[in-house]
């Protein structure tokens, strides 16, 4: 197996090779050098391979199996990658939370972060589904390096720059031009497009409201703050995303590493910036944009939900977390047993472990979402007309 991998990724290399890469990596110029980290814990003998390549991503190809997914932490199994490969999907997006490497020194070279994407690169069955399909990754609060973090967070630009390095993004890719991650590929030709924007809900987000009722249900630990000024984009994000909005396309997946649609908690969402939300919706109307469909994770659960009378034609939102740290586990340690109220939800709250699945059949022109299990089990589906997203 270990010369396959090889074959497949030329970037993998010994651990000693590997530190010296690292320090010479052309584009930590700009915030110092990443000094990679073994993980004394890990598996001997398996391979490290960072930059963390995947298959190449053919831009000319039509889509027709999306696999999304979040929340991984890498020193939980790692066996449901091998299930995601298992569905020849033809596309992953990894959502955000792709490890769990929370910075808790005062330390700007980022240890905790570092040994936690070392962990995760000695994976082999992350590995096998990095063969399997091209993957695209945009990142969420504990691999951006802080829980809940926004735009206050002191090593950003460090963590920005160790997250192109990890995930390979090209010398020539438009992230490594400015500050943030998000960015936006178009895949398939005329008639078979697929928009996937990848939202930055960190780099510029501004500070969130706590809660005044803290614990309480809806209120468990932020409340919406209704003031203008806060940011969850930033204003140079809000430019560019209208500007990806006008481009054509047949269906635009925009992923958000938190929850857009989604009411009945006080986690991490955009509810907690109604302004922003707001404009969001205003946008994806005044461009008369077609084909929108939300994707998300962070919330440990999952879930499929849909909107209607903020835009010219419904929007749905999937859900899709977490890989290996699902909400199951503490809820059966704490006994909880409330089901998170469900504005605007379709069908049930899935607390388990899950990943999700779009299938695109071009030709009756229909998009299914679906939520399934470790196994590869069905626990939600819903299928969406292309003709209704107009």
């Amino acid at each position: 197996m270990k010369t396959g991998f090889v074959k497949i990724f030329a970037a993998a290399v010994s651990t000693a090779t590997l530190l010296a890469s690292c320090a010479t990596a052309p584009q930590v110029t700009r915030v110092g050098a990443f000094t990679a980290l073994d993980d004394p814990d890990g598996p001997e003998g398996v391979i490290r391979a960072i930059p963390m390549l995947s298959a190449p991503l053919d831009e000319t190809k039509a889509l027709t199996r999306i696999v999304f997914a979040s929340c991984a932490q890498q020193r939980e199994d790692q066996s449901i990658w091998d299930q995601i490969a298992s569905e020849n999907p033809d596309l992953t997006l990894y959502m955000g939370d792709n490890v769990y490497g929370d910075v808790r020194s005062d330390d700007p070279a980022m240890p905790e972060l570092k040994a936690a994407y070392m962990r995760l690169a000695q994976s082999e069955p992350f590995a096998r589904a990095r063969a399997a399909a091209p993957m695209l990754t945009v990142w969420d609060d504990h691999d951006y390096g802080v829980n809940d973090g926004g735009g206050d967070y002191q090593y950003k630009e460090k963590s920005e720059a160790l997250f192109d390095y990890v995930w390979a993004v090209p010398e020539d890719d438009a992230r490594r031009a400015r500050p943030g991650v998000y960015g936006s590929w178009i895949i398939g030709e005329e008639g078979r497009r697929v928009q996937v924007i990848m939202l930055d809900t960190r780099y510029f987000r501004s500070p969130l409201k706590d809660s005044d009722e803290r614990g309480a249900p809806g209120k468990e630990r932020y409340v919406p703050d209704d003031d203008p000024s806060k940011t969850l984009l930033g204003d140079a994000q809000w430019r560019w995303l209208a500007e990806e909005l006008q481009k054509p396309a047949d269906l635009r997946l925009i992923v958000s590493s938190i929850q857009v649609i989604a009411e009945g908690h006080g986690w991490e969402a955009w509810r907690l910036f109604p302004h922003e939300r707001a404009r969001l919706y205003k946008t994806i109307t005044e461009l008369g944009v077609n084909g929108v469909v939300f994707l998300s994770g962070d919330r440990h659960a999952a879930g499929l939900y849909k909107k209607e009378g903020v835009n010219d034609y419904p929007l749905f939102e999937a859900t899709s977390s977490s890989l290996n740290l699902p909400a199951s586990v503490w809820r059966a340690q704490s006994g909880e047993t409330r089901v998170e109220p469900g504005p605007n939800r379709l069908g049930d709250m899935i607390y388990e472990a899950n990943y999700g699945v779009l299938d695109i059949d071009w030709e009756e022109g229909a998009v299914k979402v679906s939520i399934r299990s470790k196994e590869g089990e069905t626990y939600l589906s819903e299928t969406v007309l292309l003709s209704s997203l107009q």
